[in-house]
């Protein structure tokens, strides 16, 4: 049994070879299916080929005024130079709001050095 999208998508595969099959045969049959006249023929022809041109252009237009209505209603980023201020201000007061209890005082060794992890060398 398959699922509800296998089965969608095997009619959605089914419905374009027909379709390019039936374009196929249309535009390139040298036979005139509407009659004896060669300017039936080429009308149909014509138009098989206008028509999804038509579409794809017209598809394309909308595509980019989606685009261009997107970016027309959007606002504008915030300028770095305020986020960078927000983000001190907020880490200024995140110091300024712990009590002085919670800090830990510092170790007193015997040297003021650091203590540092040994590295390992590449071999």
């Amino acid at each position: 049994m398959v699922s509800k999208d296998q089965a969608i998508g095997g009619v959605i595969c089914l419905v374009c070879v027909v379709i390019g099959v039936l374009y196929t045969l249309g535009l390139f049959w040298f036979g005139n299916p509407l009659g004896n006249s060669t300017v039936a023929a080429w009308t149909l022809q014509f138009w098989l080929v206008a028509l999804p041109v038509f579409i794809a252009f017209i598809a394309i237009l909308g595509i980019g005024a989606w685009i261009g209505w997107t970016m027309a209603t959007t606002p504008p980023p915030k300028p770095i130079e305020e986020i960078t201020s927000e983000i001190e201000t907020e880490q200024k007061a995140t110091v300024e709001e712990k009590p002085a209890a919670e800090e830990k005082p510092p170790e007193q060794s015997g040297t003021e050095e650091e203590k540092k992890p040994e590295r390992k060398r590449k071999t």
